[in-house]
């Protein structure tokens, strides 16, 4: 299957790919280029840039690189055409599939969305101003939802009938049940909500779904019970991978770092009207592993659980552990009034919500502080039982560290010997239930871009700074210190991925020098220094091929897609790296460097050659060149001959 390349080369022209990853990570501008934290692994130090004029992007940390497309696969983890899809669904272009079957079962999609935005403009519209919707209007104003909230949030109302919704709709068996809009049972098709206020669920790109539809209090009776119904399964909707509310709140994610999580639809309207669109609801399930991906896609770090998370006991803890080691999380809980849910201290006291979220509590710390809350610590007796449990809620860390430093406030609390708590927590870890908590020893991890020289000054003789930073040491992502490299920076240990980060790294300094700042002139100022580039100035093999490819190819990418892997890696580097000094100064030094390695090679062959007054007159010649070069007012000239020295000693390109 395929899309027609004219169509794939179209979504790559219209998308802005600034715009695209700035869901993920915040970005800055810095030049032409735009840099930020990478969205692809864990780093405090920005080594993520994005070239916006080739909609590219290129990590110096992680290598991850590619076009805007390959950003959307590798960040949605979707195949090719997902990611054109949805990519010319933004941007309002039409695509035509080499594959026709292919190509209808993506229409189909499109048809069962379509459908399903009908049906929340039609539930949305019943609210506003159906009669019968009064019941429904009412409960939400007590609810302390207005108007401008049912038309942000688009609630709607599903009225006491069978088919109302199938008959404005106009709806067929194969889209009722492709969107569970509807049932087929007794030789008609049935309306699935009845009776209740609905909540248009999206996902995160913002394609209607699915559907939560919420009873009035004291609506239950036969053939329609439960608080909330959802929409069944279907092609559009897995409730284990959607989050409601996520299309809002994906944007505040990745500005924050932080991921707020409810049990309710209303719960994540009052995070919202509070003034912290953050909130995202599961949907009639608990919070799972796919979730979790999801938000960390979305750049958060820290979780905070605005339900109960006492009360899922042993098996939420290790779960969350877990994340937190997986996804390097901080898992926490948010400090709400008993008995309040969001939604109630949204209506009563929005600012205590915030408050909530800001202060909220690391997981286990939180439920530690219900145990001693529960307890009597004026006793003996009360102290040792609040110990004890106290310590089975510690034993279940995996972390060695963490355990101990709880353990010295448990033992503060109780007063009790800091020794004697030690050994009966490593009691409580060997028994059965320790197994589990042990699968997880290895500890967690941190948190959570004709000719003629330009007249000027004349360069130094020795390098300049530009290119001594970008030898042996300093600080920007072109320095010797690679991102790679620093442990703080959060790069995954061990492993084959570091292994080959690493010799990445490790090659990407070792090309450094003269001829990749010409490169970099060679990608975004080509004009001003074309005139001087033969393919005999570049010794390293994948610099002369990125040279190559990018004098034989019109475009950049192009050129990438004609490269080799090792080159297509240099060149995606290449190409979010602005020079850093003029463009001939960079092309003299270079010319330098490739003057003084001829000499070299000249006084190397010097000892078998024949005819040594050749030699002599060819080291003569270089050398004048050489210190030609160092005068602006010369070097024009100076370039020249040695370019013509190349053609005539080495052969054009050789």
């Amino acid at each position: 299957m395929g899309i027609h390349e004219e169509d794939v080369a179209a979504v790559r022209s219209a998308s802005d790919i600034v715009q695209i990853v700035s869901e993920y990570t915040p970005l800055k501008r810095s030049g032409r280029q735009w840099a930020g934290l990478c969205p692809f692994h864990t780093e405090k130090t920005p080594s993520f840039s994005v070239n916006p004029e080739d909609n590219v992007y290129y990590c110096f940390g992680c290598q991850a690189k590619g076009d805007v497309i390959t950003f959307v696969m590798e960040k949605e983890q979707v195949d090719f055409p997902t990611a054109v899809e949805r990519l010319a669904a933004r941007y309002g272009i039409s695509l035509r599939y080499t594959d026709r079957a292919e190509g209808e079962g993506r229409k189909r999609r499109a048809r069962l969305v379509d459908t399903m935005a009908r049906a929340v403009e039609w539930y949305h519209q019943r609210l506003l101003s159906a009669p019968d919707a009064g019941p429904a209007r009412r409960y939400l104003r007590e609810r302390g939802i207005d108007g401008d909230v049912v038309r942000e949030f688009r609630l709607g109302w599903a009225p006491d009938s069978w088919d109302a919704l199938v008959r404005a709709l106009r709806l067929d068996r194969e889209l009722a049940e492709g969107t569970g809009l509807a049932r087929y049972s007794r030789g008609r098709l049935h309306d699935h909500f009845r009776a209740r206020v609905m909540f248009p669920i999206y996902d995160e790109r913002g394609d209607p779904v699915s559907f939560g539809g919420r009873i009035l209090p004291g609506g239950e009776r036969q053939g329609n019970r439960g608080k909330y119904v959802n929409t069944a399964e279907t092609p559009l909707y897995s409730k284990s991978k959607v989050l409601y509310g996520l299309d809002r709140a994906k944007t505040s994610i990745v500005g924050s770092g932080t991921a707020v999580v409810c049990e309710g639809y209303t719960d994540v309207i009052g995070f919202h009207r509070a003034g912290v669109p953050l909130a995202v609801a599961t949907c009639g399930t608990a919070l799972t592993d796919d979730h979790v991906r999801l938000l960390t896609r979305f750049g958060a770090q820290r979780l905070v659980l605005a339900f109960d998370a006492d009360s899922a006991g042993r098996a939420a803890a290790e779960r969350f552990y877990a994340w937190e080691r997986e996804h390097e999380l901080e898992v926490a809980v948010a400090d709400l009034p008993p008995g309040q849910d969001p939604a109630d201290v949204a209506h009563t006291d929005p600012e205590r919500l915030a408050a909530a979220v800001e202060g909220a509590t690391p997981f286990l710390r939180f439920r530690l502080e219900r145990v001693f809350a529960d307890a009597d610590l004026s006793t003996n007796e009360g102290r040792a039982r609040a110990a004890e449990r106290a310590l089975a809620m510690v034993a279940e860390h995996p972390d060695e560290l963490v355990r101990d430093q709880y353990l010295m406030d448990v033992a503060s609390r109780c007063r009790a010997e800091p020794d004697r708590l030690r050994a009966m927590l490593e009691r409580l870890r060997r028994q059965p239930a320790a197994a589990r908590a042990a699968r997880g020893r290895s500890g967690t991890g941190g948190r959570g871009g004709g000719r003629g020289a330009p007249g000027g000054d004349e360069p130094p003789l020795e390098e300049p700074p530009w290119l001594a930073a970008t030898s042996t040491g300093g600080d920007g992502p072109r320095g010797g210190r690679a991102v790679a490299d620093r442990p703080d920076d959060g790069a995954p240990p061990g492993g084959a991925g570091a292994t080959a980060r690493a010799r990445g790294a490790a090659a990407g300094r070792a090309r450094e020098g003269p001829a990749m700042e010409v490169l970099r002139h060679a990608v975004h100022n080509p004009v001003e220094v074309a005139p001087w580039l033969v393919e005999a100035l570049f010794d390293d093999p994948v610099q002369r091929e990125v040279y190559l490819a990018l004098l034989e190819n019109d475009t950049h990418g192009d050129a990438l897609a004609a490269a080799g892997p090792e080159a297509q890696d240099l060149l995606a580097r290449l190409l979010v790296e602005e020079p850093i000094s003029e463009p001939f100064d960079a092309v003299r030094l270079l010319l330098m460097h490739v003057a003084r390695r001829e000499v070299a090679a000249v006084r190397l062959a010097a000892r078998t050659a024949p005819d040594t007054a050749r030699v002599l007159a060819d080291l003569a010649e270089l050398n004048r060149i050489i210190d030609d070069l160092r005068s602006a007012q010369t070097a024009a000239e100076s370039a020249d001959r040695l370019l013509a020295w190349l053609e005539d000693r080495v052969g054009d390109g050789g």
